[in-house]
């Protein structure tokens, strides 16, 4: 079975992350992708290092299964050819600096002339309005700004960007989400319709535990380590060789008194400063030093073996190495092979998407720059290789 998305054709305009990012999960649903780049440069992201058999690996993680066409949109004739592909599919979407392409004469407004189903999905830092609408931004300005730096390290310690770029990957799945209602509401009204999306209000959206906190009680959120704001003990300890996560949200089972007694503190038990745990969260500087202690004195796995036993929730904590190794992660084939005509075999992470009757079938690494331009041409336009040829020639394609 294809996947569910089959029969969707997007024009994909966009570059480096949050736009790959969401055609990507499109792609890896079903839907075909034609990605839409420059002449000879591309997407920038093709020249991110590290390379791997002379591809880009930052590429290959965002590009695969879709197809390339290279088209000069600043030329009248390539604006034409544009047009008349959009008149051909369902999505058209872009992540530049509002105004970009309106600068082009594609606007939404001027797409929508020539196919009123098109959902066009705009993804930029601060949307399309707005005083930053103009605004360059990218992942580090907008968790920057959004304010999950501020949240994110040791208490007293300086800002700090989380491991991943969540500014991006935020912005990915919410235009990923807006691209999917647009389509389901498009069966009942027959018309597309625009999005868009702002990354910094999807830090604010993602965030939303801080903000309503701060909102409702005027306290303004801190960073925190790895502790919880709320939750107590609920965060990662030290042990003899490493680290574990802990986390113990009360509920109908208040898994404290049996957590004091294997870590060997049973006088903490009746102790009326950690009966719950948000008065555990208000005595934390109390609390943390004999739970630190405490966890010291077993490795990770003893730890983990006597939690997982009373069925306290806890986890190791792991480099990226071990998830890759995982029995888990391989057990859900979330590491799978990609095949690259001229280079070969590629591992990619898979989609976490597991769907029991069209499940997504991922097999086609990244293309090559302008791989699939007469193609795509051709199936679509219905273009004559001659005409082609002087396309080429003209800089057209």
């Amino acid at each position: 079975m294809s996947g569910p998305l089959e029969g969707i054709r997007i024009l994909d305009l966009s570059w480096v992350l949050s736009g790959p990012f969401a055609t990507m999960i499109l792609s890896d649903l079903g839907a075909e992708v034609i990605k839409i780049e420059r002449l000879e440069v591309g997407d920038i992201a093709r020249g991110n290092g590290p390379f791997v058999k002379g591809l880009s690996s930052y590429f290959l993680s965002l590009n695969r299964g879709k197809r390339s066409v290279t088209l000069n949109l600043a030329s009248e004739q390539g604006k034409d050819i544009f047009l008349k592909l959009v008149e051909h599919v369902d999505v058209v979407v872009q992540n530049f600096t509002p105004g970009t392409m309106e600068k082009l004469g594609l606007s939404y407004e001027t797409l929508k002339q020539r196919n009123p189903k098109i959902i066009y999905a705009a993804c930029s830092g601060s949307g399309q309005t707005g005083p930053y609408a103009t605004k360059l931004a990218f992942d580090v300005i907008v968790q920057a700004m959004g304010g999950i730096m501020s949240i994110t390290g040791e208490p007293g310690g300086p800002p700090i960007r989380p491991g991943a770029s969540i500014g991006d990957i935020a912005a990915g799945l919410f235009l990923c989400i807006a691209i999917l209602a647009c389509l389901q509401e498009r069966h009942v009204s027959g018309q597309g319709q625009m999005i868009d999306i702002s990354m910094l209000d999807c830090q604010v959206a993602i965030q939303e535990n801080a903000f309503v906190r701060y909102l409702n009680t005027g306290v303004v959120p801190q960073a925190l380590g790895t502790r919880h704001p709320v939750f107590t003990p609920f965060q990662v300890f030290p042990t003899k060789d490493g680290y574990i996560a802990i986390a113990m949200m009360g509920g109908v089972r208040d898994q404290w008194p049996l957590y004091c007694a294997i870590i060997g503190h049973l006088e903490l038990i009746d102790d009326e400063r950690f009966q719950t745990g948000w008065l555990r969260t208000q005595n934390y500087e109390v609390l943390e030093p004999i739970l630190n202690e405490a966890m010291k004195t077993k490795t990770t796995q003893e730890w983990l073996e006597e939690l997982e036993q009373a069925e306290i929730p806890c986890g190791p904590v792991n480099t990226i190495d071990k998830v890759a190794a995982d029995p888990q992660i391989q057990a859900r084939e979330m590491i799978i092979d990609v095949h690259h005509p001229k280079a070969g075999s590629f591992k990619v992470t898979n989609t976490p998407i597991k769907l029991s009757r069209t499940p997504s079938k991922l097999e086609r690494a990244s293309p090559d720059l302008g791989e699939h331009t007469k193609e795509v041409l051709g199936e679509l336009l219905g273009m004559a290789e001659p005409d082609l040829l002087e396309l080429k020639n003209r800089g057209v394609i």
